[in-house]
């Protein structure tokens, strides 16, 4: 079901280097519709092997309702700069510290949105310092490690990477049976614009897909940490998961009491798979919560 990226910013979004304490990052900024008064700002964090493109159809139904949108591409993702090999630059606490500086960049408050990969880092970033964020968002993005069968996906990745370039594994995984959904759904064969999905491949770099695919499949249960700071919490995600089971993330927002929106027909990627219903949970949530950070 998961539908390939689009690539092309909306009307209105600036694709930028966003300047930060931490060094400079690619986004994606989109502002609220004209004549729509602004009522906040988020910052997306994408998944493991996406981007910020991964989140262009949400852009303008967000702004509609009175939101910027400034989805980011992390440390060695794509077209955000990073080390080749040293992946001591991708340890989880590095990337958090980097979420805090774009954050900062961007204009805290914010309200905050991972999906999958991009839930941890963020979970990550509010465990250091919940002060800059209004609320956290998980899209497709678990309590701890993702299944069994995505694990053995990321160690066949991890194990082409230790004897192939980039662009050999590209070759390999089109070479390959398009499997039903990779950890975000981007790695499918035979989609549309094949040469976009290519230069995105190419640009990650390898000890930034090598660290983040450890972790996915290492990451420890950290809800009740993240249930103790206290900020409001929605956790979203399709009917259908294969990464992280729905029943898993059902129990994942109780233990968070967190506003719980399950879309329909949507699977790991329902901002690609169901964007006006996506966008429209996520500000239905934003509209609840008030300047100070609290759910109403």
């Amino acid at each position: 079901m998961s539908r390939p990226p689009t690539f092309t910013p909306p009307p209105g979004a600036r694709a930028y280097a966003l300047r930060t304490s931490r060094g400079e990052f690619a986004v994606v900024d989109s502002p609220q519709a004209e004549g729509v008064a602004l009522k906040g700002t988020a910052l997306l964090l994408p998944g493991f092997t996406g981007s910020k493109e991964d989140f262009n159809p949400l852009h303008e139904a967000l702004g509609e309702r009175g939101y910027r949108t400034v989805a980011v591409d992390g440390r060695g993702q794509y077209e955000s700069d990073g080390p080749e090999h040293d992946e001591s630059a991708y340890a989880q606490g590095e990337l958090a510290r980097d979420v805090l500086a774009q954050a900062a960049a961007v204009g805290a408050p914010v309200h905050l949105l991972g999906h999958s990969l991009g839930g941890h880092i963020a979970r990550a970033a509010v465990l250091l310092d919940r002060s800059p964020f209004l609320s956290l968002t998980l899209m497709s993005s678990g309590p701890a490690q993702i299944s069994v069968s995505q694990q053995q996906r990321v160690k066949l990745l991890q194990d082409a990477l230790a004897v192939m370039n980039m662009a050999e594994v590209w070759e390999a995984i089109q070479a390959m049976e398009p499997p039903e959904e990779t950890e975000t759904g981007e790695l499918d064969a035979g989609l549309a614009d094949q040469e976009d999905l290519r230069r995105r491949w190419l640009g990650n770099k390898p000890a930034q897909l090598i660290a983040t695919g450890r972790q996915l499949c290492t990451e420890p249960d950290r809800v009740a940490e993240l249930a103790a700071t206290g900020l409001p919490f929605h956790v979203l995600s399709g009917s259908r998961d294969d990464t992280w089971p729905v029943p898993l993330l059902d129990d994942m927002a109780l233990r968070l009491r967190a506003h719980r929106t399950v879309v329909q027909d949507a699977e790991h990627s329902p901002n690609t798979d169901q964007p006006q219903a996506t966008a429209r949970a996520f500000a239905d949530f934003w509209d609840r919560i008030t300047a100070d950070g609290r759910s109403t």
